[in-house]
């Protein structure tokens, strides 16, 4: 073990494109929202501002959830792991949480070799 797992100082562990993983849930009922990733600004501005702020793997940039859908995760909580390089946020969210508009990214759950919706 190492400072790191077991003391108290932030130290995140990003990997080596400088990210970390994000698990997203609701603070309310603890379901799944979503999962995405943040760099070290992402981090510092979501704990600034207490909104969740992400890296866009897709569009390489920064992104606010909500800044355009108006559908924001005001955060709760920040929980990071053992080693430091996962987040588990707890959220209010101000709307749907996915880009389908379904509360949650979760929203269909793998039945043999397809996927069924959940209810």
């Amino acid at each position: 073990m190492t400072q790191r797992d077991t003391g108290l100082t932030l130290n995140p562990k990003f990997d080596a494109d400088g990210l970390l993983t994000a698990v997203c849930v609701d603070a309310a009922t603890g379901g799944p929202l979503m999962v995405a990733h943040m760099n070290a600004d992402a981090l510092r501005m979501t704990i600034d501002s207490g909104e969740a702020t992400f890296w866009s793997r897709s569009r390489g940039a920064l992104w606010r959830k909500g800044e355009t859908s108006g559908n924001v995760l005001r955060v709760v909580e920040i929980r990071i792991d053992c080693d430091q390089d996962a987040l588990w946020l707890r959220c209010e969210p101000a709307g749907p949480a996915c880009h389908t508009g379904a509360d949650s990214c979760f929203f269909r759950r793998i039945a043999g070799d397809r996927l069924v919706p959940v209810a």
